[in-house]
């Protein structure tokens, strides 16, 4: 399930800009893909931002929706801002695209976004397509403890380098100019199932865990140095590369 909201108000922009991963302007060329952080750079939600009518709006899970709001509001402060839940709903699919919908930002397989009266996903198996494509989800791979450039989100693209200061940015910025990333998540060749948060091990050594499967796929956090070849997660067999 999603909430949509209205972000209203002289400074509405301005508000949002100071505090998300992407740059709120791109929402005059199409769908947004975003983050909200902790000013310690961890994951607190991630969403949509789209116009309707010239109306910002948030497009976010309802299981954190509550708790985004509350953050937003926590920083209004003296902002002229107004966050007013709609009674929008979602469509989603990959077939034709009808009109008025909006291309999903993240990958081309995702397909796209239509914000009306309505709501379905049209029978699409998306956990394969995230799967394929090491997409995170909301509350299954992307929790608290994420990272968000560990979960892909550049490529996902879901932040912006250039727009300036946002809360979390300086521990995002400092990530982006690492030298590799240690830890993240990938698409891993599956053999079996296991639970989502099943610990995957190599020789021994807890090497991540394992989160989304579907036939033979599933996303992993993984160690990259210990995450080689065979590895074990309960009763399934996990081979990284995929490929």
């Amino acid at each position: 399930m999603r909430s949509i909201h209205q972000i209203t108000g002289p400074d509405a922009r301005d508000f949002l800009q100071g505090l998300v991963t992407n740059d709120v302007t791109k929402t005059s060329t199409g769908l947004v893909y975003a983050a909200m952080l902790t000013p310690q750079g961890k994951y607190l939600a991630d969403f949509f931002l789209f116009e309707q009518g010239d109306i910002l709006h948030l497009d976010v899970a309802s299981d954190v929706a509550s708790a985004l709001i509350q953050r937003l509001n926590m920083y209004r402060l003296r902002a002229d801002v107004q966050i007013i839940e709609t009674g929008l709903h979602v469509q989603r699919g990959t077939g034709p695209a009808p009109e008025g919908a909006l291309s999903d930002p993240r990958h081309p397989a995702l397909g796209w976004r239509l914000y009306g009266a309505q709501q379905g996903d049209g029978g699409t198996d998306w956990d394969a397509i995230r799967t394929r494509h090491c997409i995170p989800e909301t509350g299954i791979e992307l929790t608290p403890d994420t990272f968000i450039l560990e979960a892909g989100f550049e490529r996902l693209n879901g932040v912006d380098f250039r727009k300036g200061c946002y809360v979390g940015q300086e521990i995002a910025a400092r990530m982006k100019h690492k030298t590799e990333l240690r830890k993240g998540l990938a698409t891993v060749a599956i053999d079996g199932a296991a639970p989502v948060g099943t610990p995957i091990t190599a020789d021994g050594k807890t090497a991540g865990t394992l989160y989304t499967q579907s036939g033979n796929r599933g996303i992993a956090y993984l160690r990259f140095d210990r995450a080689e070849g065979v590895m074990q997660a309960g009763d399934a067999t996990v081979t990284y590369p995929a490929d």
